[in-house]
Protein backbone atom coordinates (compact mmCIF):
# COMPACT_ATOMS: atom_id res chain seq x y z
CA UNK A 1 0.00 0.00 0.00
CA UNK A 2 1.45 3.52 -0.78
CA UNK A 3 1.62 5.59 1.96
CA UNK A 4 0.38 9.33 1.73
CA UNK A 5 1.83 11.57 -0.01
CA UNK A 6 3.51 14.56 1.70
CA UNK A 7 1.54 18.05 2.15
CA UNK A 8 2.66 20.33 -0.49
CA UNK A 9 4.27 22.48 1.95
CA UNK A 10 5.59 19.85 4.24
CA UNK A 11 9.26 21.46 5.20
CA UNK A 12 8.78 24.93 4.72
CA UNK A 13 9.27 26.79 7.87
CA UNK A 14 7.25 30.04 8.67
CA UNK A 15 7.53 33.05 11.32
CA UNK A 16 4.38 34.26 12.09
CA UNK A 17 4.83 37.94 13.24
CA UNK A 18 1.28 38.96 12.98
CA UNK A 19 -1.88 39.35 14.90
CA UNK A 20 -5.71 40.01 14.49
CA UNK A 21 -6.54 38.66 11.23
CA UNK A 22 -5.03 39.22 7.60
CA UNK A 23 -1.74 38.13 8.72
CA UNK A 24 -2.63 35.36 10.99
CA UNK A 25 -5.03 34.15 8.41
CA UNK A 26 -2.21 33.57 5.44
CA UNK A 27 -0.06 31.93 8.05
CA UNK A 28 -2.74 29.56 9.21
CA UNK A 29 -3.39 29.11 5.06
CA UNK A 30 0.22 27.99 4.80
CA UNK A 31 0.12 25.53 8.33
CA UNK A 32 -2.97 24.16 6.56
CA UNK A 33 -1.10 23.22 2.93
CA UNK A 34 1.77 21.69 5.24
CA UNK A 35 4.50 24.33 6.66
CA UNK A 36 5.63 24.52 9.72
CA UNK A 37 4.30 28.14 11.67
CA UNK A 38 5.63 29.23 14.42
CA UNK A 39 3.88 31.95 15.83
CA UNK A 40 5.83 34.41 17.82
CA UNK A 41 3.62 36.35 19.95
CA UNK A 42 4.42 39.32 22.78
CA UNK A 43 4.78 37.56 26.43
CA UNK A 44 1.54 38.07 28.44
CA UNK A 45 -1.38 38.96 26.07
CA UNK A 46 -0.07 37.21 23.30
CA UNK A 47 -2.15 37.45 19.85
CA UNK A 48 -4.76 40.73 20.40
CA UNK A 49 -7.53 38.11 19.33
CA UNK A 50 -7.05 35.53 21.68
CA UNK A 51 -8.66 37.53 24.35
CA UNK A 52 -10.38 40.86 23.19
CA UNK A 53 -12.25 39.94 19.40
CA UNK A 54 -15.29 37.45 19.09
CA UNK A 55 -16.94 35.13 21.08
CA UNK A 56 -14.76 34.06 24.65
CA UNK A 57 -14.30 30.58 25.21
CA UNK A 58 -13.92 29.20 28.98
CA UNK A 59 -10.36 29.23 28.80
CA UNK A 60 -7.99 32.60 27.33
CA UNK A 61 -8.96 32.57 23.85
CA UNK A 62 -11.85 33.60 21.60
CA UNK A 63 -13.53 31.60 18.95
CA UNK A 64 -12.31 34.30 16.56
CA UNK A 65 -8.38 33.35 17.74
CA UNK A 66 -9.35 29.77 17.35
CA UNK A 67 -10.73 30.12 13.73
CA UNK A 68 -7.36 31.90 12.41
CA UNK A 69 -4.16 29.93 14.22
CA UNK A 70 -4.65 26.25 14.11
CA UNK A 71 -1.53 24.17 12.65
CA UNK A 72 0.69 26.66 14.62
CA UNK A 73 3.07 26.46 17.12
CA UNK A 74 3.35 29.30 19.72
CA UNK A 75 6.49 30.75 20.98
CA UNK A 76 6.58 34.15 23.34
CA UNK A 77 9.36 36.83 22.57
CA UNK A 78 9.67 39.99 23.85
CA UNK A 79 10.74 41.20 20.22
CA UNK A 80 11.54 45.40 22.30
CA UNK A 81 14.51 43.36 24.43
CA UNK A 82 17.78 42.32 22.97
CA UNK A 83 17.55 38.72 23.63
CA UNK A 84 14.41 38.67 22.09
CA UNK A 85 15.74 39.98 19.08
CA UNK A 86 18.53 37.70 19.46
CA UNK A 87 15.90 34.40 19.41
CA UNK A 88 14.34 35.87 16.81
CA UNK A 89 17.18 36.13 14.46
CA UNK A 90 18.43 32.53 14.70
CA UNK A 91 14.82 31.30 14.22
CA UNK A 92 15.09 33.26 11.18
CA UNK A 93 18.64 31.93 9.62
CA UNK A 94 16.26 28.16 8.89
CA UNK A 95 13.18 29.62 8.06
CA UNK A 96 12.06 30.19 4.85
CA UNK A 97 8.97 32.91 5.41
CA UNK A 98 8.58 35.14 7.25
CA UNK A 99 4.84 37.76 7.79
CA UNK A 100 4.50 40.15 9.99
CA UNK A 101 2.05 43.04 10.30
CA UNK A 102 3.41 45.74 12.58
CA UNK A 103 2.85 49.28 11.61
CA UNK A 104 5.48 49.85 8.74
CA UNK A 105 8.93 50.81 9.99
CA UNK A 106 8.21 49.39 13.62
CA UNK A 107 10.27 45.48 13.02
CA UNK A 108 12.85 48.18 11.41
CA UNK A 109 13.39 50.11 14.17
CA UNK A 110 13.53 47.46 16.40
CA UNK A 111 16.84 45.86 14.29
CA UNK A 112 14.40 43.39 12.85
CA UNK A 113 13.56 44.76 9.62
CA UNK A 114 13.91 43.50 5.92
CA UNK A 115 17.22 44.37 5.07
CA UNK A 116 18.72 42.57 8.70
CA UNK A 117 16.63 39.54 8.57
CA UNK A 118 18.20 39.12 5.30
CA UNK A 119 21.68 39.45 5.73
CA UNK A 120 21.11 36.91 8.11
CA UNK A 121 19.60 34.41 5.18
CA UNK A 122 19.39 35.95 1.62
CA UNK A 123 16.84 33.25 1.02
CA UNK A 124 13.90 34.63 3.43
CA UNK A 125 11.20 35.75 1.95
CA UNK A 126 9.64 38.65 4.53
CA UNK A 127 6.10 39.34 4.01
CA UNK A 128 4.78 42.81 5.11
CA UNK A 129 1.14 43.20 5.94
CA UNK A 130 -0.32 46.48 6.56
CA UNK A 131 -3.21 49.34 6.35
CA UNK A 132 -2.11 50.98 3.28
CA UNK A 133 1.61 49.63 2.53
CA UNK A 134 5.08 50.34 3.04
CA UNK A 135 5.43 53.68 0.84
CA UNK A 136 3.52 56.26 -0.13
CA UNK A 137 1.65 59.28 2.05
CA UNK A 138 -0.53 57.04 3.91
CA UNK A 139 1.72 54.82 4.70
CA UNK A 140 2.18 55.58 8.15
CA UNK A 141 -1.66 55.52 8.93
CA UNK A 142 -3.22 52.70 11.12
CA UNK A 143 -5.00 50.15 8.75
CA UNK A 144 -8.10 48.46 9.50
CA UNK A 145 -10.78 46.83 7.08
CA UNK A 146 -13.07 49.37 7.74
CA UNK A 147 -10.34 52.15 6.75
CA UNK A 148 -9.62 50.34 3.48
CA UNK A 149 -12.73 49.70 2.32
CA UNK A 150 -13.56 53.22 2.51
CA UNK A 151 -10.70 54.63 1.15
CA UNK A 152 -10.17 52.05 -1.49
CA UNK A 153 -13.85 52.54 -3.32
CA UNK A 154 -15.58 49.69 -2.09
CA UNK A 155 -17.72 51.37 0.04
CA UNK A 156 -18.99 53.74 -2.72
CA UNK A 157 -20.56 51.04 -4.57
CA UNK A 158 -21.85 49.11 -1.30
CA UNK A 159 -25.35 49.62 -0.47
CA UNK A 160 -28.36 50.84 -2.13
CA UNK A 161 -29.24 54.53 -3.88
CA UNK A 162 -29.05 57.42 -1.49
CA UNK A 163 -28.16 55.17 1.62
CA UNK A 164 -25.78 56.32 4.39
CA UNK A 165 -22.51 54.62 3.96
CA UNK A 166 -22.39 50.89 3.88
CA UNK A 167 -19.82 48.40 4.14
CA UNK A 168 -19.35 44.87 2.56
CA UNK A 169 -20.55 42.57 5.73
CA UNK A 170 -17.28 40.52 5.59
CA UNK A 171 -13.71 41.64 5.95
CA UNK A 172 -13.02 41.94 2.20
CA UNK A 173 -10.18 43.89 2.73
CA UNK A 174 -8.66 41.98 5.52
CA UNK A 175 -9.38 39.00 3.78
CA UNK A 176 -8.41 39.91 0.51
CA UNK A 177 -5.36 41.28 1.20
CA UNK A 178 -4.08 37.56 2.75
CA UNK A 179 -5.15 35.77 -0.64
CA UNK A 180 -2.67 38.42 -1.97
CA UNK A 181 -0.19 37.92 -0.06
CA UNK A 182 -0.27 34.63 -0.31
CA UNK A 183 0.23 34.13 -3.83
CA UNK A 184 2.88 36.63 -3.93
CA UNK A 185 4.77 35.18 -0.30
CA UNK A 186 4.33 31.55 -2.85
CA UNK A 187 6.00 33.04 -6.11
CA UNK A 188 8.72 34.42 -4.34
CA UNK A 189 9.27 31.34 -2.24
CA UNK A 190 9.32 29.36 -5.50
CA UNK A 191 11.99 31.69 -7.00
CA UNK A 192 13.95 32.05 -4.03
CA UNK A 193 13.97 27.63 -4.58
CA UNK A 194 15.60 28.12 -8.00
CA UNK A 195 18.24 31.36 -7.04
CA UNK A 196 18.95 31.48 -3.40
CA UNK A 197 17.41 34.77 -3.64
CA UNK A 198 14.44 35.81 -1.49
CA UNK A 199 12.64 39.45 -1.25
CA UNK A 200 10.30 41.57 0.92
CA UNK A 201 7.09 41.27 0.00
CA UNK A 202 4.82 44.36 0.66
CA UNK A 203 0.86 43.65 0.89
CA UNK A 204 -1.63 46.32 2.02
CA UNK A 205 -5.64 46.30 2.56
CA UNK A 206 -6.07 49.35 0.46
CA UNK A 207 -4.35 47.73 -2.61
CA UNK A 208 -6.11 44.58 -2.37
CA UNK A 209 -9.69 46.49 -1.85
CA UNK A 210 -8.87 48.43 -4.78
CA UNK A 211 -8.05 45.16 -6.66
CA UNK A 212 -11.16 43.92 -5.75
CA UNK A 213 -12.93 47.01 -7.77
CA UNK A 214 -11.62 45.83 -10.66
CA UNK A 215 -14.71 45.42 -13.13
CA UNK A 216 -16.09 48.64 -11.31
CA UNK A 217 -13.33 50.61 -11.80
CA UNK A 218 -12.79 49.42 -15.72
CA UNK A 219 -16.79 50.89 -16.12
CA UNK A 220 -15.47 54.04 -14.65
CA UNK A 221 -12.37 54.03 -17.02
CA UNK A 222 -14.63 53.33 -19.87
CA UNK A 223 -17.25 55.96 -19.42
CA UNK A 224 -15.72 58.54 -17.02
CA UNK A 225 -18.95 58.11 -14.79
CA UNK A 226 -17.89 56.86 -11.15
CA UNK A 227 -19.99 53.97 -10.31
CA UNK A 228 -22.75 54.32 -7.61
CA UNK A 229 -24.00 51.56 -5.75
CA UNK A 230 -26.95 49.49 -6.24
CA UNK A 231 -27.55 47.64 -3.71
CA UNK A 232 -28.19 43.49 -5.47
CA UNK A 233 -28.56 45.12 -8.71
CA UNK A 234 -26.22 44.73 -11.65
CA UNK A 235 -24.99 47.88 -14.03
CA UNK A 236 -24.55 45.53 -16.90
CA UNK A 237 -27.84 43.63 -17.09
CA UNK A 238 -31.33 43.22 -15.62
CA UNK A 239 -33.02 41.68 -14.23
CA UNK A 240 -30.22 40.36 -11.92
CA UNK A 241 -30.87 41.18 -8.27
CA UNK A 242 -33.00 40.21 -5.20
CA UNK A 243 -36.55 40.01 -5.10
CA UNK A 244 -39.15 39.47 -2.96
CA UNK A 245 -41.36 36.95 -2.57
CA UNK A 246 -44.28 36.10 -0.51
CA UNK A 247 -42.57 35.21 2.73
CA UNK A 248 -39.06 36.64 1.83
CA UNK A 249 -36.51 37.64 -0.38
CA UNK A 250 -34.57 35.47 -2.98
CA UNK A 251 -31.94 36.08 -6.04
CA UNK A 252 -32.30 35.60 -9.28
CA UNK A 253 -30.62 36.46 -13.05
CA UNK A 254 -32.25 36.42 -16.51
CA UNK A 255 -28.92 38.22 -17.49
CA UNK A 256 -29.52 37.61 -21.19
CA UNK A 257 -32.18 38.25 -23.87
CA UNK A 258 -32.89 34.36 -24.15
CA UNK A 259 -33.39 33.66 -20.28
CA UNK A 260 -35.56 36.74 -20.35
CA UNK A 261 -37.66 35.42 -22.35
CA UNK A 262 -38.04 31.82 -20.61
CA UNK A 263 -38.34 34.03 -17.52
CA UNK A 264 -41.74 35.76 -18.79
CA UNK A 265 -43.11 32.60 -20.07
CA UNK A 266 -42.56 30.00 -17.13
CA UNK A 267 -44.06 33.42 -14.57
CA UNK A 268 -47.02 33.70 -17.72
CA UNK A 269 -46.00 37.47 -17.65
CA UNK A 270 -45.83 37.37 -21.86
CA UNK A 271 -47.04 41.08 -21.48
CA UNK A 272 -43.89 42.11 -20.08
CA UNK A 273 -42.45 40.57 -23.66
CA UNK A 274 -44.41 43.38 -25.23
CA UNK A 275 -43.80 45.79 -23.11
CA UNK A 276 -41.49 48.48 -24.76
CA UNK A 277 -40.06 49.37 -21.21
CA UNK A 278 -38.28 46.16 -21.23
CA UNK A 279 -37.42 44.92 -24.86
CA UNK A 280 -33.40 45.06 -24.39
CA UNK A 281 -31.02 44.63 -22.11
CA UNK A 282 -30.43 48.83 -21.93
CA UNK A 283 -34.23 49.47 -21.71
CA UNK A 284 -34.13 46.93 -18.53
CA UNK A 285 -31.56 48.77 -16.88
CA UNK A 286 -32.55 52.17 -17.77
CA UNK A 287 -36.38 51.49 -16.51
CA UNK A 288 -35.00 48.87 -13.29
CA UNK A 289 -37.42 49.89 -10.79
CA UNK A 290 -40.30 49.54 -12.99
CA UNK A 291 -39.48 46.28 -14.27
CA UNK A 292 -38.58 45.37 -10.06
CA UNK A 293 -42.61 46.19 -9.43
CA UNK A 294 -43.80 44.29 -12.29
CA UNK A 295 -41.88 40.79 -11.35
CA UNK A 296 -42.84 41.32 -7.58
CA UNK A 297 -46.31 41.72 -8.83
CA UNK A 298 -46.14 38.33 -9.83
CA UNK A 299 -43.38 37.05 -7.25
CA UNK A 300 -45.40 37.99 -4.47
CA UNK A 301 -47.88 35.60 -5.54
CA UNK A 302 -46.00 32.18 -4.17
CA UNK A 303 -42.94 31.57 -1.70
CA UNK A 304 -39.53 31.99 -2.30
CA UNK A 305 -38.87 28.23 -2.06
CA UNK A 306 -41.52 28.20 -4.78
CA UNK A 307 -40.21 30.13 -7.04
CA UNK A 308 -36.10 29.39 -6.78
CA UNK A 309 -37.43 25.51 -7.39
CA UNK A 310 -38.95 26.37 -10.38
CA UNK A 311 -36.42 28.87 -11.68
CA UNK A 312 -33.80 26.47 -11.51
CA UNK A 313 -35.59 23.65 -13.19
CA UNK A 314 -36.08 25.50 -16.03
CA UNK A 315 -32.80 26.98 -15.87
CA UNK A 316 -32.50 30.39 -14.86
CA UNK A 317 -29.95 30.70 -12.57
CA UNK A 318 -31.43 31.69 -8.45
CA UNK A 319 -30.91 30.58 -4.99
CA UNK A 320 -32.04 31.61 -1.15
CA UNK A 321 -30.79 34.23 0.68
CA UNK A 322 -29.44 31.95 3.47
CA UNK A 323 -28.29 33.22 7.01
CA UNK A 324 -25.43 32.10 8.52
CA UNK A 325 -26.86 29.06 10.37
CA UNK A 326 -28.95 28.50 7.32
CA UNK A 327 -26.05 28.60 4.95
CA UNK A 328 -24.05 26.40 7.17
CA UNK A 329 -26.79 23.99 7.73
CA UNK A 330 -27.39 23.16 4.36
CA UNK A 331 -26.65 20.16 2.63
CA UNK A 332 -24.18 21.45 0.31
CA UNK A 333 -22.19 23.28 3.04
CA UNK A 334 -21.88 19.75 4.54
CA UNK A 335 -21.35 17.87 1.83
CA UNK A 336 -18.04 20.40 0.72
CA UNK A 337 -17.13 20.02 4.35
CA UNK A 338 -17.23 23.65 5.63
CA UNK A 339 -17.69 23.37 9.27
CA UNK A 340 -15.46 20.93 11.64
CA UNK A 341 -14.32 20.35 14.62
CA UNK A 342 -11.33 20.05 15.95
CA UNK A 343 -9.71 19.07 19.57
CA UNK A 344 -8.62 21.56 21.64
CA UNK A 345 -6.78 20.97 24.61
CA UNK A 346 -8.77 23.36 26.87
CA UNK A 347 -11.99 24.16 24.99
CA UNK A 348 -12.99 20.27 23.68
CA UNK A 349 -14.49 20.19 20.82
CA UNK A 350 -14.29 23.30 18.90
CA UNK A 351 -15.86 24.66 15.50
CA UNK A 352 -13.69 25.75 12.64
CA UNK A 353 -14.39 26.61 9.13
CA UNK A 354 -13.38 23.98 7.17
CA UNK A 355 -10.93 24.36 4.18
CA UNK A 356 -12.31 26.80 1.05
CA UNK A 357 -9.99 24.86 -1.52
CA UNK A 358 -9.77 21.01 -1.82
CA UNK A 359 -6.64 19.11 -3.26
CA UNK A 360 -7.53 15.86 -4.47
CA UNK A 361 -3.69 14.42 -3.89
CA UNK A 362 -2.68 15.95 -1.17
CA UNK A 363 -5.79 17.04 1.31
CA UNK A 364 -5.45 19.84 3.74
CA UNK A 365 -5.12 18.17 7.48
CA UNK A 366 -5.63 19.84 11.06
CA UNK A 367 -2.49 18.86 12.82
CA UNK A 368 -2.21 20.80 15.16
CA UNK A 369 -4.38 22.73 17.45
CA UNK A 370 -4.78 25.95 17.77
CA UNK A 371 -1.78 27.08 20.51
CA UNK A 372 -1.99 27.89 23.85
CA UNK A 373 0.17 31.34 24.06
CA UNK A 374 3.94 29.80 24.74
CA UNK A 375 2.78 25.98 24.73
CA UNK A 376 6.11 25.31 22.27
CA UNK A 377 8.95 27.98 23.78
CA UNK A 378 10.69 24.59 24.94
CA UNK A 379 10.45 22.84 21.90
CA UNK A 380 11.01 25.28 19.50
CA UNK A 381 14.15 26.60 20.65
CA UNK A 382 15.36 23.12 21.21
CA UNK A 383 14.95 22.87 17.51
CA UNK A 384 17.68 25.72 17.34
CA UNK A 385 19.80 24.26 19.45
CA UNK A 386 18.73 26.34 23.03
CA UNK A 387 19.41 23.60 25.66
CA UNK A 388 17.85 24.43 29.74
CA UNK A 389 20.90 26.57 30.62
CA UNK A 390 20.90 28.79 27.29
CA UNK A 391 16.91 29.25 27.54
CA UNK A 392 17.29 30.41 31.11
CA UNK A 393 20.08 33.14 30.54
CA UNK A 394 17.79 34.40 27.61
CA UNK A 395 14.50 34.73 30.53
CA UNK A 396 16.76 36.01 32.58
CA UNK A 397 18.15 38.67 30.06
CA UNK A 398 14.01 39.26 29.09
CA UNK A 399 13.23 37.40 25.98
CA UNK A 400 10.27 35.68 27.06
CA UNK A 401 8.73 38.99 28.97
CA UNK A 402 9.02 39.69 32.82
Amino acid sequence: MNSPRPLPLAGVRVLDISQVMAGPYACMLLGDLGADVIKIEPPGTGDQTRGSMGFKMKGADSLGFINMNRNKRSVTLDLKSPAGKEVLLQLARDADILIENYRPGALRRLGLGYEVLRDVNPRLVYTSISGFGQTGPWADRPGFDLMAQAMSGVMSVTGYPDSPPVKAGVPVADIGCALFAIYATLSAYIGAKNTGQGQHVDAALFDAAMAFGVWDICDWWGTGKPPQPLGTSNKMTAPYQAMASSDGWFVMGANNQKLWVQLCTLMQREDLLQDPRFSTIALRLANRPALQDELEKTFKQHTKEHWVGMLLENGIPAGPILSYPEAFGSDHAKARNMRMEIDHPVEGKVPNIGFAVKLSGTPQQVRRHPPLLGEHNAEVLGEIGLDGPGIERLRAQGAFGS
